[in-house]
């Protein structure tokens, strides 16, 4: 008899982000297979008893690998128990969950997957900025700062990352930002583009910086990697103090 699996979205890490769906799934859960970033007060919603299995990655840190994550939550899904897969952020956005949906899919086992605030939408808020502006900023448009090896992924569609009137978030890019500034100001990307690192938002440690693209790359690029989890958002709407009606 096989169980059921809920990817369930935790959100940026403030409890208070979850959605009632993704609640009530960890209430119910037998067994929660959980991110680094979804670990804390998060797990104190899980019901007394529930097996709690820390499956997270963290650059430059050991992780467990992909296919053991994948065979675990079968495994536990096999004994025909209720499984919470617990992702952070939005389990859809930079969360490999194509790779688990296709292992349980082999293995013949139910799922469903609940969406969750990503770190952009809460990094925005955090700042009190929209994301979008009439005539501006009509695209918003997310990118990882790192492949499987932690470089700076090669295929990169620089063109449409230097676009100005775009709105970029990049996930995952504290480590190789100053190499990405340096190829968007090639294709064309201005300097003083405002750009706003965001760090462990919406829990106790969030900090926000407000800076330039220039000045927020050599400030990376020589300051060692934070550990707290971050992400970059630049464009016009990284100014919080917009002109009104523009």
């Amino acid at each position: 008899m096989s169980g059921f699996v809920s990817f369930v979205s935790s959100g940026p890490g403030d409890p208070e982000l979850l959605t009632v769906k993704a609640v009530d799934r960890l209430k119910a859960a037998d067994a929660v297979l959980y991110d680094d970033l979804s670990a804390g007060p998060i797990l104190d919603l899980a019901r007394p008893g529930a097996d709690l299995v820390g499956v997270g990655k963290r650059a430059g840190r050991p992780s467990p690998r992909q296919d053991h994550v994948s065979r675990l939550l079968v495994d536990y899904a096999a004994t025909g128990v209720r499984v919470v897969r617990l992702k952070s952020g939005d389990a859809g956005i930079f969360g490999r969950l194509e790779e688990e949906i296709c292992a349980l899919r082999a293995a013949g086992i139910a799922y469903e997957v609940i969406p969750g605030v990503t770190t952009a939408s809460a990094a925005a808020a955090a700042a009190g900025i929209p994301l979008t502006r009439r005539l501006t900023a009509r695209r918003l448009q997310f990118v990882t700062g790192h492949d499987v090896a932690g470089a700076l992924p090669e295929g990169l569609n620089m063109a449409a990352l230097a676009d100005p009137e775009a709105t970029t978030a990049v996930y995952m890019g504290r480590r190789t930002f100053a190499r990405l500034a340096e190829r968007l100001f090639a294709a064309g990307l201005p300097a003083e583009t405002p750009a706003l690192l965001a760090e462990a938002v919406s829990t106790p440690g969030e900090a926000l910086r407000l800076s330039t693209m220039r000045a927020l790359a050599e400030t990376l690029g020589a300051a060692p990697a934070g550990s707290a989890p971050a992400l970059i958002l630049y464009g016009a709407l990284a100014d919080p103090a917009p002109e009104v009606g523009r």
